[in-house]
This record gives structure tokens, sequence and C-alpha cells, in this order.
């Protein structure tokens, strides 16, 4: 069974606000994107402590922190005057989509 991917209101490189969970009201930048899972990496949020084996890059292994992925519902895209708003989409004078602030009208890069 082939699924679609939806296209989300996240990108990489976007300034988000965490909505829900753990870190609620935190911000940061988004480094990665997971369309498939509806996921997205942001900097500095969501630590995991990881255990790693020894492997020729790392010979000691140990213990590593770093950052696990928040469901992209979760997750808000901030506008340039810093407030979270929902992403909306429409065409500029050229024909092209452009995402924008639904509470400030402002284009999103």
């Amino acid at each position: 069974m082939a699924t679609t991917n939806k296209k989300l209101h996240i990108k990489a490189g976007d300034t988000v606000k965490v909505i829900a969970g753990d870190f609620r009201g935190k911000t940061g930048t988004i480094k990665s994107v997971d369309v498939t899972g509806n996921k997205a990496i942001v900097e500095g949020l969501n630590m995991v402590t990881k255990h790693t084996k020894p492997t020729a890059t790392n010979p000691n292994g140990g213990i590593v922190k770093k950052e696990a992925p928040i469901h992209a519902s979760n997750l808000m895209v901030v506008d340039s005057k810093g407030t979270a708003s929902r992403i909306g989409r429409k065409l500029d004078s050229k024909g092209k989509l452009q995402r924008y602030s639904k509470k400030t009208g402002d284009i999103i890069k």
C-alpha cells in the first residue's frame, strides 16, 4: 500500500516553538525534517542520552547526548516578529506559493 507524503508546515532552518510535551514553551531552530514520520529535530531540544558501542571512529564508545525528533504537530513556526502562529500558503505575484503567518500576515522566508 503506497502512502502519500503530506506537505508539512515546517522546513529545516525555521525557528519553531514547542507547544506540547516536556519542552513546551521553548524555541529552537530546526536541523532536519523527516517527512515520512512527520517529525523534526530541533537544535538543543528533546535531548536524550544514548549509549554507544566502541567503533573505529569512536574507539572508547560511551554516553552521548543528542537531539531526538519531535512530532510536527507539537511545533509552531515563529515569524519575524517573534510570535508563534499557524501557517498558510498563498500565491505571490509570480505565481509561486509563499508561506505566511496567519496571525500577522507576514511572509515567512
